[in-house]
């Protein structure tokens, strides 16, 4: 492994993800996972019941 991709992992490591950006990420991994078994599934689909299940958390 070279230093420099050494210091981009180090970096990564310690790196502070803003909760956005997190759970951006996370509804991406639903729709990539759930529309590979479901093509029916959208992304609308899955931004709808995550905003239900924020609401339902408050």
């Amino acid at each position: 492994m070279t230093d420099s991709l050494q210091k981009l992992l180090d970096a990564a490591k310690t790196a502070k993800v803003p909760p956005e950006h997190r759970e951006q990420q996370r509804r991406s991994f639903v729709y990539g996972n759930t529309h590979f078994e479901n093509e029916l599934i959208t992304r609308e689909m899955v931004d709808r019941e995550a905003d239900k299940l924020a609401k339902d958390k408050k």
